[in-house]
């Protein structure tokens, strides 16, 4: 089953799927004008970490933080692709954009005031050997209980996350509705292991979400979701998230524990627009005091 059919909805019904099934795809968030610069720089920082000239990277046989940037050549994605050392601006820009922005602004319920800065990084196929990621929720571990999971699905609503193909993309598999509720008995069978699935569409209500070029499938992360990477069909997709300060410090591990200290630099600072300048101030101010939080999941 794929994510995208019928008429385009309005911005309120995007909220109201969004809020209801916990993703929604939207299309043509990317200026026409703006597209190819955005393709060229995704091509050449996946031609870069291929080579090795960019380390941070994520690398076949680890699927979440810490990634081992030292290990197989083979990757699956780009890390820090906002980083100034990178010198790709075009990403920056798209991230601090007035569409991307008031999207995540409407799905939140929240005002650009109150947007955090998080985390763009890049997903690619690896080029040597298939690879997937297991059932999961990005801040919620595998063994949690019951209890634990309605717990911390309460408190997930303060950030979306969201993935722009830049080539037709078929990679994502999502549980809709299982953002909201703890998993069914049947649903912990299925996400309980480490091992990435044999097939996705075993787990229970699991549909297949397809992606144009230029589409955005935005989710809450905590959504019952996995991913598989073929070898032989070629990705380039921008793969982001954003925050909502009223959440305070309730998104501060799955965002730390990427590394983020190159951010607090001048020269990122400086490369970014003003409403850019706002929102890393506010992942700042959140990082202030946190301490080591250690990593969401297992690998």
């Amino acid at each position: 089953m794929s994510a995208q059919q019928g008429p385009q909805p309005s911005e309120q019904t995007y909220k109201s799927l969004y809020d209801t099934q916990g993703f929604v795809v939207i299309p043509d968030l990317i200026p026409p004008a703006q597209f190819p610069e955005l393709f060229a720089a995704a091509e050449r920082a996946t031609a870069r970490t291929r080579e090795g000239a960019w380390p941070h990277r994520r690398t076949v046989g680890r699927q979440f933080p810490p990634f081992d940037e030292s290990g197989t050549p083979d990757v699956w994605g780009v890390q820090h692709i906002m980083h100034p050392a990178l010198g790709e601006r075009a990403f920056a820009e798209w991230y601090t954009s007035d569409a991307l922005l008031r999207t995540a602004c409407e799905l939140m319920g929240c005002g650009k005031k109150e947007l955090q800065m998080e985390l763009f990084n890049m997903l690619v196929n690896p080029e040597r050997a298939d690879f997937a990621l297991r059932w999961h929720r990005d801040d919620v571990r595998e063994d949690a209980t019951e209890d634990e999971e309605r717990e911390a699905l309460g408190k997930w609503h303060y950030g979306v996350q969201w993935n722009t193909a830049l080539l037709e993309d078929s990679c994502l598999f999502v549980v809709p509705g299982s953002h909201a509720v703890p998993r069914t008995p049947e649903q912990r069978t299925h996400s309980s292991t480490l091992a990435a699935p044999k097939d996705p569409m075993d787990m229970p209500g699991a549909i297949r979400v397809v992606l144009k070029p230029g589409e955005t499938a935005f989710y809450n992360s905590n959504i019952l979701h996995c991913a598989t990477y073929s070898s032989s069909a070629p990705r380039l997709t921008l793969h982001a998230c954003i925050g909502c300060t009223r959440g305070g410090s309730t998104r501060a591990r799955n965002i730390l524990q990427h590394g983020l200290a190159w951010m607090e630099g001048d020269e990122f600072r400086d490369s970014l627009n003003d409403q850019g300048k706002e929102m890393l101030q506010r992942l700042l101010n959140m990082k202030k005091g946190t301490g080591n939080l250690g990593y969401a999941l297992s690998n």
